[in-house]
């Protein structure tokens, strides 16, 4: 992300989690007055459970040695292979699609649909609601956004519309908890998305 945007791109992570979180605690809310399903697939925690304390028994517990530092690093490296191996054919992808849409649609046709307007704004929302294959993927695909037009607002909700009206996420929610909850995901998200991608435009 810094190799596509350089320091902006803290404005597209910290957007994102301010979006999270908001969007947890608005859930929360949700869930609290029966206005969505209850998750079943929940795990009892003890009521007198205390992350710090948990963090300071296991610092306690740890052996540092030779061995463990290698077995700690194996398991890093091995780790990192197969999340690289899972997403860099998305970021390959994203790139060849990007260097296509680079090449071969006019300047002119990113600026009048996809520039910092209004209609920019929801026909990026709609191109990255059909498109969403990958967020990693989309990566190289909003810089090109940002390149032709340099809306760093909608390169934001490029990458993000994408995910939060991801049919197969939201599939997975009305199938595994309910359909409120899946229906109220992009209800919550999308002018999120939208307002910050706004705000983006504006300040950059």
């Amino acid at each position: 992300m810094f190799g596509f945007f350089g320091l902006k791109a803290l404005y597209i992570i910290i957007s994102a989690i301010i979006i999270a979180i908001t969007t947890g605690l608005i859930f929360q809310i949700l869930e609290k007055n029966k206005m969505i399903e209850e998750n079943k697939n929940i795990v009892s925690i003890d009521e007198n459970f205390s992350i710090r304390e948990d963090i300071k028994k296991r610092m306690r517990e740890y052996r540092f040695s030779v061995k463990q530092l290698k077995a700690d690093f194996y398991g890093i490296f091995s780790g990192s292979v197969a999340l690289g191996n899972m997403i860099l054919w998305w970021v390959l992808i994203g790139m060849g699609i990007a260097s296509l849409t680079g090449a071969y649609i006019p300047h002119n046709i990113f600026h009048k649909y996809m520039g910092p307007s209004v209609t920019g704004i929801f026909m990026t929302l709609i191109v990255a609601t059909v498109l969403e294959i990958c967020s990693e993927g989309t990566a190289p695909l909003a810089f090109e956004i940002f390149r032709q037009t340099g809306a760093l607002g909608n390169s934001f909700i490029f990458l993000m519309a994408g995910v939060v009206t991801d049919y197969t996420e939201i599939g997975l929610l009305w199938s595994n908890i309910g359909r409120k909850t899946a229906i109220w995901l992009p209800i919550i998200t999308v002018p999120q998305v939208i307002l910050f991608g706004i705000l983006a435009n504006m300040l950059f």
